[in-house]
Formats: C-alpha cells, structure tokens, sequence
C-alpha cells in the first residue's frame, strides 16, 4: 500500500542515534553529517518504488557527497516478515549497487518511530545545524524511469541547503510503501 510523508516541519531537530551498517561499524549523527548538512533516507530492499529509483539515489548520494552532505541510508523493516529486508540481503545490495554511503539496520525500529518514518523511501534533508528542511520526493518520475528533463528535486532541495541551510518552501511529499512495523 503507497504512502504519502507529511509536510516538512521546517527546523525540527535530528534526533541521535547509533546504528550498525552492513560492515558492522557503528554510525551516529556526529560520524554522518557532513560540513554542509545531512541526508537521511528510509529504504528497504523490497519495496517497488525503491527498486525502481536506487540507481537515482545512488547518483545523487554520489553528487550530494561531492558536495559535502552527509548521507545514510536506513533499513528499518520486519525483515521477520520481509525477509527480503534481511541484514545479508542489505549487505548484498549494498555491495551489488556499490552504496557510497553507510547502509543501517535499525533493528528496533526506534529510529524509525523518533523521526516519524513512514515509507519507502523517505528522505530527511538536515542542514549544518541538524534542522530539517527537506522532505520531498526524488523526483517528478515515481516509480516510473526519468526522463532526460526530470528535475532532481531531492538534489537541487539539498544543494539549496548546502548553500544557504535553508530548504525550498514549495515540496512535494515522497511516496513509497508503508513501514513494515512489527506487531
């Protein structure tokens, strides 16, 4: 079932938190962020909409990176119920797609609930101070392949922040598969 996220709640704060990514090495938001913000994203394996954008992640993960964003990506799935979203899975994309960022497994589900998840994927674009000012879509495309003229929404959204710290006031929710919380 798609879901939409909320609204960006202009400043609201990062909350910390320390997860291991598939290599074993432990991450919080000091080892994450970089000199001109960070990226949070809430993926998963499974998910159609993530599948049919990962490599469009990856880019701009890449092009963010180069820019001096932080970026890390979060698992936060049942993988009870999604095996699919298993740790061995996720190392295995992680590895196949090359992530140039830190994959984490958010066991609890705590991390998820304190920044208030709700899809697949969902992104969470901070800036230097760790304030939220992005929380949109990738782009225009969904699950669809993008065009040659495709916007990079979530690109442009965080270069803007690199550059000012403040993100672009018109946004247009992200759209992916709910959270799979446990029972």
């Amino acid at each position: 079932m798609a879901s939409n996220t909320p609204v960006c709640d202009f400043g609201w704060q990062a909350v910390d938190f320390e997860l291991e990514d598939t290599h074993a090495s432990r991450h919080n938001l000091a080892s994450l962020r970089g000199p001109n913000g960070l990226l949070l994203m809430f993926i998963c394996n499974h998910c159609p909409y993530v599948k049919a954008v990962i490599d469009r992640i990856c880019r701009d993960a890449r092009d963010l990176q180069a820019l001096g964003i932080g970026v890390a990506a979060i698992m936060s799935n049942d993988p009870v119920e999604y095996p699919e979203d298993s740790l061995e899975n996720m190392q295995r994309v992680a590895e196949q797609l090359a992530f140039s960022f830190p994959y984490l497994h958010d066991t609890t589900q705590a991390v998820a609930r304190a920044y208030g998840a709700v899809c697949t994927p969902d992104f969470f674009g901070f800036n230097q101070q760790l304030q939220l000012q992005y929380r949109g879509r990738l782009d225009a495309s969904g699950r669809l392949p993008a065009g040659p003229h495709v916007r990079r929404e979530l690109f442009e959204a965080m270069r803007l922040i690199a550059e000012t710290g403040q993100g672009p006031r018109e946004q247009i929710a992200s759209i992916g598969c709910s959270i799979k919380w446990r029972a």
